[in-house]
């Protein structure tokens, strides 16, 4: 059987600049908070757990005095900021370059609106990233997920449009012409794709690589919004596509009548594990004769 791993996939730039950063610290001190999972991949979590880091929460933060906490390549709201100089913490920030430059731009916008504009962000409402650039407009910017969501505008006044970094442009693209259609004709849309273009241009070799197998096992955490995106990406292309977050996670009968496999990840999903993937099927060819 032909196993191959997507030389594309894996951890993007800003993930694989928190890591270092946490990892840079546990070798030094062996001990580092985080708020939030440092990455959305329950195994790498576990992996840093045992070296030494400990992920809190935001209610957390608030009960700990002169440590040292690393903020994740998501970002973090100006609350947050303010929380920990309050509290002695001194900041290791790992939030992704992109995502500060949308921060930015999103509070100056917000800083220079007119009253009867709305401040709009297409993403994943909860979501860290998304939590982070609500924060620039003191929690007034509104957050949607989907069509269904645009319900909560109102089309006689202006807006202003941005987008969760790791959303699909074909995704903002349609929010895009949804509101286009919705709106009076006398007032202003402005839109900006702040898609990160390392993520979003996996999606062509992605299906370039699904399309070249058998069978496809997307390895990535639960919680990776950039994971379900990718997956369904795969999907389309290979029926043959599954979901996983381990090894553990794999049927051996999906291999019946397969000659080649194909693994690949979000850019939160851990080369190392990849491998692992990729060793385990080995094994499961080599037991099954």
């Amino acid at each position: 059987m032909r196993i191959e791993i997507d030389n594309g996939s894996g951890f993007c730039n800003g993930v694989v600049s928190a890591i270092c950063k946490a990892e840079s610290e546990l070798d030094t001190t062996g001990t580092l908070y985080c708020l939030g999972d440092i990455v959305h991949n329950s195994d790498e979590v576990e992996r840093l757990r045992k070296r030494g880091l400990v992920t809190i929460t935001h209610d957390e933060l608030s009960s700990l005095k002169g440590v040292k906490v690393l903020l994740r390549a998501h970002g973090e709201p100006p609350s947050t900021y303010k929380k920990a100089e309050e509290n002695g913490i001194e900041i290791i920030d790992a939030t992704c370059p992109v995502v500060l430059h949308l921060q930015k731009r999103i509070k100056e916008a917000y800083a220079s609106r007119r009253p009867d504009q709305q401040i709009v962000i297409y993403g994943k409402r909860g979501h860290a990233e998304v939590n982070g650039l609500v924060g620039q407009t003191d929690g007034t910017a509104i957050v949607i997920e989907d069509r269904d969501g645009l319900a909560q505008l109102d089309y006689s006044r202006d807006i202003i449009l941005y987008s969760q970094t790791t959303k699909s442009i074909n995704g903002l693209q349609d929010m895009i012409e949804e509101i286009k259609r919705r709106k009076s004709a006398d007032t202003e849309f402005r839109y900006y794709d702040t898609i990160c273009r390392q993520v979003a241009n996996r999606v062509p070799r992605l299906k370039e690589f699904a399309a070249a197998h058998d069978m496809i096992l997307f390895v990535s955490g639960k919680k990776s919004s950039n994971g379900k995106i990718l997956y369904g990406e795969c999907k389309d292309v290979n029926s043959r596509t599954h979901l996983i977050s381990n090894p553990e996670e794999i049927n051996p009968e999906w291999l019946d009548g397969i000659s080649s496999v194909g693994i690949c990840g979000a850019t939160s999903t851990p080369r190392w594990l990849m491998e692992d993937v990729k060793d385990y099927i080995t094994r499961l060819c080599a037991k099954n004769g």
